[in-house]
């Protein structure tokens, strides 16, 4: 027996014995890369921290209450009532859509986030909305013993309440956990709507196939049938009544996304008055078919349209604020060398954004095109990182924004700076273009987009037929030589005293702001963010 367990002593595998000579990377230098761990550590109550878990729960979540409105709507209208209903319920969706996401153009939410609103709307608010009215309906009519009154009652008080609520729910769970992607007015306008058209679509199937099976029943077809006349109120008359009850919870967010961290009161008060005034407005469109054909007209003629109309102006003159911001914001980073300074106005117009992205996909996809869509998409990237940075800028000048402003303003520029050698020539010739460059440095240099001296790395690419101007990190020769190597791009300046600070230490400096908005930027006495050393266009790379 001892013999065996000697046997089976000396067949064991001998145990490394670290020495205190011994370094530990001579042990453990065998041990591979994490991305050949053949065994890996388990997650222990992690589950719920997974973003594909929790993505996939609200899609099964969504899906569940989307089936679940079918059986309801199919059994209420028949299969040829729902069939006929979805068929003219989508009809204004893509418009709406379309409208909504042409405002959003400036900085685009993300599709993901649009999409969850449009199916929270159309699946979880609806079915909210359904189950909920019904109860209520059917408890008021029992209480009361008066089923009409409690029609109106349903209508006019109940439904407001109970469907702005469910469609508030998913600018609130945006507002909550995408806060980052949720910048503002436009952002709020946008989420909403998506959510107004969504629960549109599903009560307009609801409400049109009704209305054929009531065509059925009595025979009626063409102009005069109950289908002719819901599809011309609903989809005709007032396609955006849905959309804009709930585009008034969404500038409540909105004003409160932009409004300064020290006014909590406001920062609660304002989504809670646009949910109000959503209600208030829903009510009123809801009581006007109380009121008779006249009384329906005449709200519609007084009320919806100006109230459409004052949101519509709203929504595209702040949609215009936004590129004035990037034109007021930016000049500041172009000073202290992040930016060319054609970028600024380049950036504040649309026209001159989709020039820039074609110019690139034009020149980098002359041999291959899946090169040039790459360009187009960073310039478009680009543009959007920059549009954002301005935009976040302005909130801290605001005290709008959190103590992460430097970590945020730091983030955005390294994006913006691993995009510049595609992005920033592309702009710059955009600008020319345009008529919207500034004059040009008395130093060229020859560089990649169209006639005259570009701006870029130092190295002539094979875009456009001369030069643009010379503005830029590559060396610039003067009519003598070569001219030293510009300076490392600082952060701009820290603000005069008496104005609004930024929380975030030394990198969220903001720039001076003096008469006229005219924004100058200053040396910094402390630390600042430079551009690492190295060859002239070098990326910034995670440190």
């Amino acid at each position: 027996m001892s013999d065996g367990s000697v046997q089976y002593q000396q067949r064991q595998p001998a145990v490394p014995v670290l020495h205190d000579e011994q370094r530990l990377d001579e042990v453990l230098g065998a041990v591979p890369e994490r991305g050949r761990w053949k065994y890996r550590p388990r997650r222990v109550g992690m589950v719920w921290r997974s973003k594909v878990f929790r993505a996939g729960a609200v899609i099964v979540a969504l899906a569940l209450c989307w089936l679940v409105i079918l059986a309801i709507v199919r059994e209420e209208t028949g299969p040829e009532g729902f069939l006929v209903g979805l068929g003219l319920a989508v009809l204004p969706v893509p418009l709406l859509m379309a409208a909504f996401r042409w405002l959003d153009r400036v900085e685009p939410a993300p599709w993901r986030n649009l999409l969850f609103s449009f199916a929270w709307g159309a699946c979880a608010a609806a079915l909210i909305s359904i189950i909920a009215n019904s109860f209520a309906v059917r408890w008021i009519a029992t209480a009361t013993a008066d089923p009409s009154s409690a029609d109106a009652w349903g209508a006019t008080v109940i439904a407001p309440v109970v469907e702005e609520s469910a469609k508030a729910v998913s600018v609130l769970l945006i507002f909550i956990f995408r806060r980052r992607e949720f910048r503002g007015v436009v952002d709020g306008i946008v989420v909403a709507g998506f959510t107004g058209t969504g629960f549109a679509f599903t009560e307009n199937i609801l409400y049109l196939g009704n209305a054929f099976g009531e065509d059925q029943q009595v025979g009626s077809s063409g102009l005069a049938s109950m289908t002719a006349g819901t599809f011309f109120v609903r989809i005709v008359l007032s396609p955006f009544a849905h959309p804009l009850f709930t585009v008034l919870t969404g500038l409540g967010f909105g004003f409160a996304v932009i409004s300064a961290r020290h006014h909590r009161v406001r920062r609660i008060a304002l989504p809670l008055l646009g949910l109000l005034a959503a209600m208030g407005l829903h009510a009123l469109w809801n009581g006007s078919a109380v009121f008779g054909g006249l009384g329906f007209y005449a709200v519609y003629a007084v009320v919806m349209v100006p109230v459409f109309g004052l949101l519509t102006w709203l929504a595209i003159w702040w949609r215009r604020r936004e590129l004035r911001t990037l034109a007021a914001e930016l000049p500041a980073y172009a000073t202290a060398g992040w930016l060319t300074p054609a970028e600024p106005l380049a950036l504040s117009s649309m026209r001159t954004r989709g020039m820039a992205r074609d110019l690139a996909r034009h020149w980098h996809g002359r041999q291959d095109r899946s090169r040039g869509r790459a360009a187009a998409r960073a310039v478009a990237e680009y543009e959007s990182f920059a549009t954002t940075l301005a935009g976040l800028r302005r909130r801290a000048r605001h005290d709008a924004v959190g103590p992460d402003f430097a970590a945020r303003e730091r983030e955005l520029l390294h994006h913006l700076w691993q995009r510049r050698d595609i992005a920033a020539p592309a702009l710059t010739h955009a600008a020319r273009m345009t008529g919207g460059a500034p004059r040009p440095h008395p130093y060229r240099q020859p560089m990649p987009y169209g006639q005259g001296q570009g701006y870029g790395t130092g190295q002539p690419q094979p875009y456009g037929n001369g030069q643009g101007y010379g503005y830029g990190y590559g060396p610039r020769r003067r009519p003598g030589g070569l001219a030293p190597r510009a300076p490392d791009p600082q952060l701009p300046a820290a603000p005069q005293p008496g104005h609004h600070r930024p929380a975030g230490g030394s990198g969220a400096a903001l720039a001076h702001v003096g008469p006229g908005h005219r924004r100058q930027a200053r040396p910094r006495s402390g630390p600042a963010l430079r551009r690492p050393a190295g060859r002239p266009g070098d990326r910034v790379r995670d440190g």
